[in-house]
């Protein structure tokens, strides 16, 4: 059984009760409740509130007692977009980057996607999974304590499974949640590139053989595309879309990261779960996500790290009451971060939201992105005990030291799956 106890004495909790998704106004509504306490009983929130109503429960005698001493609680961190199995870093290519070499430029000369793709065909399957198992650490380390896992570093029926598989594995022994996405449909592998009708090809190799059995072997929920130039058409991407849906994996989309192509409408015209990049987006795309059920996910650390100045339109995007939430976007190639932390810094100094709506979108509305809003995203009773707790003074504290990780500890279903070693006392 999970854990069952008082967690007490929070500064500031941040509950971020209410219904629906956060949306305009509604983003920056934490419900903090001060000097506040959670009541679990196997490893579900059993009441939230004031530390004196809290502790005077019935249900509170004679558990086991954890004092946050004035520290701030949230709900754990929900990473709704990462890569997490990959088989090595592209550092060469930062560098490259750096000295002026465009993404897309990379990607022609053989670098960038394909360039893990490469590496992870070559990679066994127990040097994937250590690696992501380290991986995993730090992100209960940084306060996240569920993701979503693509794959899509495969490109072939047997590297595909194999991470696939891996996300399976990792979730069973890992304490932190992983929702797997099959992201087939990456970029054109190599081997197709060559034959004139490649694509067409390579999609009936995703209809054919790779998504009857990620189905079979219940090897993912989602089923992604990157729908942009260099990668998968509008066309071809409902296609893969509409196939994925016919084997019950619910769409989701990397939509106007590089150009506008329109697969933002796409995603919307499908009710994909979420259409995640949107540097792109126009004031059309802006109003019909306002008006939608997708969640606009923001990658702001791809752009930090690529050193691009032109990052997705986060205040239009809440103006216009869409349902926004932020990611970390972990992979080798553009986002090599775990630190949900630091992308919330990002989101407050490029993407000039509030601490608190970056909060909300790295929580309640990243759950929505990941259709788990009735288990995670927020501090409620009879939901799971999902919690990060930061050794900070104030809330805002959290994006405002960027680059500074003050998790504390970091709880899953009751359980602690992280604690600092040192701290202030």
């Amino acid at each position: 059984m999970a854990d069952s106890l008082l967690i007490t004495g929070a500064s500031q909790l941040l509950t971020l009760r209410g219904r629906g998704p956060r949306r305009g106004d509604a983003l920056s509504k934490l419900d903090i409740v001060e000097d506040g306490a959670l009541l679990v009983r196997d490893g579900v929130i059993a009441a939230a509130g004031p530390r004196g109503q809290v502790e005077a429960l019935p249900g509170a005698r004679g558990l086991e007692k954890l004092d946050l001493e004035g520290r701030v609680a949230l709900p754990g961190f929900v990473d709704s977009h990462t890569h997490l199995v990959h088989a090595a870093s592209r550092a060469e290519e930062y560098e490259l980057k750096i000295q002026g070499a465009s993404y897309e430029e990379i990607a022609r000369k053989g670098g960038g996607i394909l360039n893990s793709v490469k590496k992870l065909r070559a990679a066994t399957a127990e040097e994937l999974k250590k690696r992501a198992h380290a991986a995993l650490q730090q992100f209960a380390a940084h306060g996240t304590t569920t993701i979503e896992a693509k794959s899509g570093y495969g490109l072939d029926v047997a590297s595909e499974l194999k991470i696939l598989k891996l996300h399976k594995e990792l979730a069973a022994e890992h304490s932190l949640e992983i929702i797997s996405t099959f992201l087939g449909a990456h970029v054109l592998p190599d081997e197709f590139r060559k034959k004139t009708d490649g694509a067409k090809r390579y999609i009936q190799l995703l209809e054919e053989n790779l998504l009857p059995t990620v189905a079979e072997h219940k090897l993912a929920e989602f089923c992604d595309v990157f729908c942009d130039r260099g990668a998968f058409s509008v066309a071809e991407s409902k296609r893969i879309l509409q196939a994925g849906r016919e084997w019950g994996l619910a769409p989701r989309m990397h939509a106007e990261q590089l150009s506008r192509t329109g697969a933002t409408r796409l995603a919307i015209l499908l009710r994909a779960a979420s259409c995640d990049h949107l540097e792109q987006v126009n004031k059309s795309d802006i109003r019909a996500l306002g008006k939608s059920e997708t969640v606009a996910t923001l990658l702001p650390g791809c752009d930090f790290h690529l050193g691009l100045k032109k990052y997705a339109p986060a205040r239009a995007l809440i103006d216009a009451g869409a349902i926004v939430a932020l990611a970390t976007d972990y992979n080798p190639g553009t986002s090599p971060t775990l630190s949900m932390p630091m992308i919330l810094s990002l989101a407050c100094a490029q993407l000039r939201m509030t601490p608190a709506e970056a909060v909300a979108a790295a929580t309640i509305n990243a759950a929505y992105a990941l259709q788990r809003e009735k288990q995670v995203g927020s501090l409620e009773v009879g939901k799971q005990a999902d919690i990060a707790v930061f050794e900070v003074a104030d809330y805002r504290e959290i994006p405002y030291y960027f680059g500074v990780n003050h998790c504390w500890m970091t709880v899953k279903r009751g359980r602690v799956i992280h604690a600092a070693k040192e701290s202030r006392n």
